[in-house]
């Protein structure tokens, strides 16, 4: 048994509270808002955003978030991505005088806007020197509630410290939670965020109604644009084929559960970004990730056509079908070039 702080009362910080739980560890939750930590302490249940899932009473919830870091084994890190930086930085306080040893597992997918970094990147820099060793990141195709039904479901967690990839896969894995291993924490980030993008491009196409083929095109097309910014930015072009790559690419393109694919499908019915925004009550990654994907884009000198496009409906209010023909009609050349 270990000790498991979570850092995150959202869906997705509850579910692998739910996780951890059933491999028998002692889990504290923390939460930005007292409010809702009352909420759950009460009922047992997030029906915002983990309908049907009842939380059980063994987790506990905090606001506090000294009173959540209870000598923890591991430290999840699952909050929304432009809040990372501000999170672990409170972290970083409580965590002064005492040894690197915990395990901090990233679970939040995104790029940050300001500065372009990756999660892990952002957290290290919030961090102590003797802890970033300690940093991995969690990934894969894993909606939070089929997680919390026991659906069986298959993840990676990446880093550079292998030792560490060892003891968040064996804290974590079971039956039905399955965890791969992986060195490449570049690929396995970048995969998890960028794929959020491409999610809205497919919601788009649902809401116009448009057909199979175009879904299929647009994730082969997606993963090609993933594939070539990530090798760029040192990744290993084979991470984009497996569970945090395409894995995950086809999960959040296809499921009715994908906030992205939800935020893309409204924008495709012509609703207006922050109509759509303002009505939900989880983040959609995919929107702040879009520009930072577009930045890196023209940073590395990487061409990503279906990302442009997202960017200019988002943040230009550029018309879909326009954007569709656009993309069609660009110039011809081979499908495998570099």
């Amino acid at each position: 048994m270990a000790n498991i702080t979570v850092l995150g009362s959202g869906s997705w910080g509850c579910t692998l509270a739910i996780v951890a739980l059933r491999n028998r560890h002692r889990v504290r939750v923390w939460g930005f808002f007292q409010e809702e930590i009352d909420r759950i302490n009460a009922d047992r249940r997030a029906e915002d955003y983990l309908p049907g899932t009842r939380i059980p009473e063994e987790i506990y919830f905090t606001s506090n978030m000294e009173d959540a870091l209870d000598d923890p084994d591991m430290i999840m890190v699952v909050v929304p991505s432009h809040v990372v930086r501000p999170v672990v930085r409170d972290l970083a306080r409580f965590l002064r005088g005492t040894p690197g040893s915990s395990v901090i597992l990233n679970a939040a997918k995104g790029i940050e806007n300001d500065t372009l970094f990756r999660m892990s990147e952002v957290i290290k820099q919030e961090l102590p020197d003797r802890f970033h060793d300690q940093v991995c990141t969690l990934s894969g195709p894993s909606l939070a509630r089929e997680v919390c039904a026991r659906i069986p479901t298959l993840v990676a967690v990446a880093g550079k410290n292998q030792k560490i990839l060892d003891q968040a896969q064996s804290l974590l894995m079971s039956e039905r939670f399955r965890i791969y291993t992986n060195s490449d924490i570049i690929g396995v980030e970048l995969g998890g965020s960028l794929k959020n993008v491409i999610a809205i491009a497919s919601g788009a196409l649902d809401g116009l109604r448009f057909g199979d083929n175009t879904k299929g095109a647009l994730m082969t097309r997606g993963l090609a644009e993933m594939t070539r910014l990530g090798t760029a930015l040192g990744a290993d072009p084979a991470t984009f084929s497996g569970l945090a790559g395409m894995g995950d690419l086809i999960t959040t393109c296809a499921s009715k559960q994908s906030r992205n694919r939800y935020v893309g499908e409204r924008l495709g019915q012509g609703e207006k970004l922050k109509d759509i925004l303002s009505q939900m009550v989880m983040v959609a990654e995919g929107v702040k990730t879009t520009e930072s994907a577009y930045r890196l884009a023209k940073k590395t000198g990487v061409e990503m056509p279906i990302v442009e496009q997202v960017y200019a409906i988002l943040f230009q209010e550029k018309d879909i079908l326009q954007a569709t023909s656009d993309l069609m009609l660009r110039e011809a050349k081979s499908e495998i070039w570099q």
